[in-house]
């Protein structure tokens, strides 16, 4: 086995698996949720839907790549375990990547076969897009980590770094939490649209509003505060390492909540348009992996003296 090549794989696995993120949320931001209707795996009741409206075509497309992913992390899977030995984190990795995609695939049928989609504004649907949402960060971890450790990254320990490991794991909560606030704030921008800036901030204090545009107020709070805890911790561990990669992340980090914090202002501005919807959408999972991979770098077990 060529471990670079495998390396190779794997983060484009990960790009692909962003990138089918990110088509799901033009599913919800569309409201093309039901677009094959409560049928899952057929479409409308047909393996191939004969003159399908925009929205099949939208969700069938969806379906399709999400069909693919499952090869790919197939792949992914039977190539570390080929290629690696018993124990190594690859194999570990590559295996929650395999499971959290298959409970990632559930999930997203339940969305389908329960009918919480497009119109739906019942408090299930956002308990449900909680746990699909914590699910899909999960699995992006596990990918990420994987191609991590297959491009030389060393395994994680906690049990050498506690102090350390309970402040990045306080930070991953965090940006858990974000991010499952702003998939309720997404929802709530597509079920309920304001039609004026002032409109939406009406929504947002209206004490007999609906509880996702109640909720909604409390994302950007959240994501400030989220956010620059984790751009002090990633500047102090990056002084504790001194290394270069640690300063990178630390950089990274400073970067994407910035660009971050102005999607956030312009999405409030323009009215929330799908497109700085998804862009938004795309910049939190590229947070997300950064985070992951930081705290994967400073947990790591340090290589045994020669």
């Amino acid at each position: 086995m060529r471990p670079a090549r495998f390396a190779r794989y794997a983060w484009a696995v990960l790009a692909y698996n962003l990138l089918v993120i990110v088509w799901g949320a033009f599913v919800r931001a569309t409201g093309s949720g039901a677009g094959c209707g409560d049928h899952w795996p057929t479409c409308n009741g047909q393996v191939v839907p004969r003159a399908p409206a925009v929205e099949t075509v939208i969700e069938l497309t969806h379906r399709l790549t999400s069909g693919l992913d499952l090869l790919l992390v197939l792949g992914l899977v039977v190539w570390a375990f080929r290629g690696y030995d018993r124990g190594h984190p690859v194999r570990v990795g590559a295996t929650l990547s395999g499971v959290f995609l298959l409970t990632e695939a559930l999930l997203g049928a339940g969305l389908v076969m329960f009918r919480l989609v497009a119109g739906n504004q019942s408090v299930a649907r956002a308990w449900y897009l909680a746990l699909h949402l914590s699910n899909t960060f999960v699995l992006l971890a596990a990918l990420a980590l994987t191609a991590w450790w297959a491009s030389g990254g060393a395994p994680v320990s906690i049990a050498r770094r506690p102090s350390s490991a309970a402040v990045l794991g306080a930070g991953l909560l965090g940006s858990l939490a974000v991010a499952v606030s702003g998939g309720i704030a997404a929802l709530g921008d597509t079920l309920f649209p304001a039609t004026s800036l002032a409109h939406g901030l009406a929504q947002d204090f209206s004490p007999t509003a609906h509880l996702f545009l109640r909720l909604r107020l409390w994302h950007p709070v959240l994501a400030v505060c989220v956010g620059l805890f984790a751009v002090a911790t990633g500047w102090v561990f990056a002084a504790l390492r001194r290394t270069r990669r640690a300063t990178g992340f630390a950089t990274a980090l400073t970067a994407l909540v910035l660009g971050q914090c102005a999607l956030g202002v312009a999405n409030v501005l323009l009215l929330a348009p799908v497109a700085l919807q998804l862009l938004h959408l795309a910049m939190a999972d590229a947070f997300w992996v950064v985070l992951v991979l930081h705290a994967a770098h400073h947990l790591a077990v340090p290589a045994p003296r020669t």
